[in-house]
């Protein structure tokens, strides 16, 4: 048989030939390789990857032309000389333990030290020091009962009894506690855990609690809870800007669903310096119709930052009675119509072809970057944030709507990105205001991110039960939501105002408000 070097070209001039030749090969299919490793990396981010509407997930389309150029790549390092690169060297970061917080209570093991020398059987040991490894534990939640004693005294001279006031309950003739009663409401409005689901955890932990009776305790607490939602819906109407926005809410009916509204306006001034509070208040419809927010803004006249909800369009008009509300665009739903027509990730989801639109990949790309510019202004006051939109903003926005309008000229009205850039362009006074105020956001985000809570917990929930308990999910969602908008722990809070309210003097309520009762509980840590 024939071995391999029969068949070697004679003459160095051959070799250097087939040497380059099968250089090439190699590299070829090195390219080859990294191709497929590119198609699969891709198909199992389609698959698995997240659902988020980050720039980073719009790489895909770029990877799309990488292919090509992978190929190119290969072929170009074929002809080209060895060259030698350098690598730097890479030191590996020392493991750091986590710290936990320090106001967590520590239980001190020690381990028993030797009583002798392991060296010289010496027992004459002097401790020099000691090493401390910490592991994070938990105690099983405990029920406790609260024994209320109020003692009876005679009085020797004329035998009159007397005796200390019964102290307030969260709930009248109430048996649970302002703790338990924050838990369920915490539980049930926050964490989306339905009356059922919590009374089966409460008797597997040996307490029998019927959902009757916790609904009971949850209807009671909206009821004494009251005030503190109107002081809140006070407050945010108060603003100089809101964001609106709304959500559904499947509603239990005879033999059926329907689906009702969620409503919230939310007070943040935060992104342009202000000083008031965050605050977020929330109402229960039975239907969409625009007469609801026109019954929830009657007395309000300053910016509202909202969709294009054809809902909203009363109070932007010119003889509204009070004056007109002024109306800002949301650039967030704008670029989403565009970003749905550029995202290869979705479409492969929903098992639809993964041609993307080249347009709407462009405008997206526009899109984001006003938008990094708006998250260095952020936190600004109104005049630094004015200044800079003109200074840096305008340019690109102006530009975008240049570009915007030649390229809808191109396209069919019946075109999916010619309806995604008629939704912005028919409305592009109310999307080009915030050039001209500073107080207003570039997105309704804000209002979004307090309905994004009710969209995960429906697919716990399910339904709410009825009219009125979609009236009482807006009550506790105003309040647990404000707190979380102050950074406060809403079942803290709530634990300790179902405590105090019905002995607080009403003209002093405002005391129990998150912002401020968050100033006097660290007032009292700092004492």
């Amino acid at each position: 048989m024939a071995g391999p070097a029969d068949h070697l070209p004679d003459g160095t001039d051959a070799l250097k030939a087939a040497l380059v030749e099968t250089r090439a090969k190699l590299v070829g299919a090195q390219a080859l390789i990294e191709h497929l490793q590119l198609v699969i990396a891709k198909m199992q981010r389609d698959k698995f990857g997240p659902r988020s509407e980050r720039s980073q997930r719009l790489i895909d389309q770029l990877e799309l032309q990488l292919e090509e150029l992978v190929a190119a790549a290969g072929e170009d390092e074929a002809k080209a000389e060895t060259k030698s690169v350098e690598v730097r060297g890479f030191t590996r970061r020392s493991a750091t333990r986590r710290n936990f917080p320090a106001d967590l209570p520590r239980r001190r093991v020690v381990h028993a030290a030797p009583t002798t020398c392991p060296c010289c059987g010496g027992s004459n040991l002097s401790k020099i020091g000691e090493d401390v490894t910490e592991t994070l534990d938990v105690v099983p939640r405990q029920w406790f009962v609260t024994e209320h004693v109020r003692e009876k005294f005679s009085c020797r001279s004329c035998e009159t009894i007397t005796q200390p006031p019964a102290p307030f309950h969260a709930i009248a003739r109430g048996f649970a506690g302002p703790s338990l009663l924050a838990m369920m409401l915490v539980e049930k409005y926050a964490n989306h855990q339905p009356l059922n689901r919590q009374s089966e955890q409460y008797a597997r932990e040996g307490i029998e609690l019927s959902v009757s009776t916790m609904a009971d305790h949850v209807g009671a607490c909206a009821a004494t809870l009251m005030p503190l939602h109107e002081l809140i819906k006070a407050h945010v109407f108060a603003a100089e800007r809101l964001h609106g926005d709304d959500t559904t809410v499947p509603v239990l009916e005879k033999g059926k669903c329907r689906t009702g509204r969620i409503w919230t306006y939310v007070r943040d001034d935060r992104p342009f310096g202000g000083r008031a509070p965050p605050a977020a208040v929330f109402f229960y419809s039975s239907d969409r119709a625009g007469i609801h927010p026109e019954q929830h803004l009657a007395g309000y006249a300053g910016i509202l930052q909202a969709d294009a909800y054809g809902g909203f369009n009363a109070l932007y008009a010119p003889d509204r009675k009070g004056g007109p509300i002024t109306q800002a665009g949301c650039w967030a739903h704008a670029r989403r119509k565009l970003f749905e027509l550029a995202d290869i990730a979705s479409k492969v989801r929903k098992g639809k072809p993964t041609t993307i639109s080249p347009i709407a990949f462009e405008a997206v790309q526009k899109f984001d970057a006003i938008f990094a510019l708006e998250r260095s202004i952020n936190g600004s006051s109104p005049e630094e944030r004015l200044a800079a939109r003109r200074k840096d903003i305008a340019p690109l926005v102006h530009d975008l709507i240049d570009w915007m309008k030649r390229e809808r000229g191109k396209l069919s009205r019946h075109n999916d990105v010619a309806k995604a850039f008629d939704y912005m362009l028919k409305r592009i006074d109310a999307f080009t205001r915030f050039l001209e105020d500073g107080r207003i956001c570039v997105s309704n985000n804000a209002a979004e991110r307090a309905l994004r809570g009710i969209a995960l917990g429906r697919k716990s929930w399910l339904f709410a039960g009825s009219d009125r308990g979609g009236a009482r999910a807006a009550v506790m969602l105003t309040l647990i939501q404000t707190a979380k908008l102050n950074e406060i722990d809403p079942q803290a809070w709530l634990a300790d105002v179902l405590a105090r309210i019905n002995d607080h003097k009403i003209q002093r309520l405002d005391e129990l408000l998150p912002w401020n009762w968050n100033h006097v509980r660290q007032q009292k840590a700092a004492a």
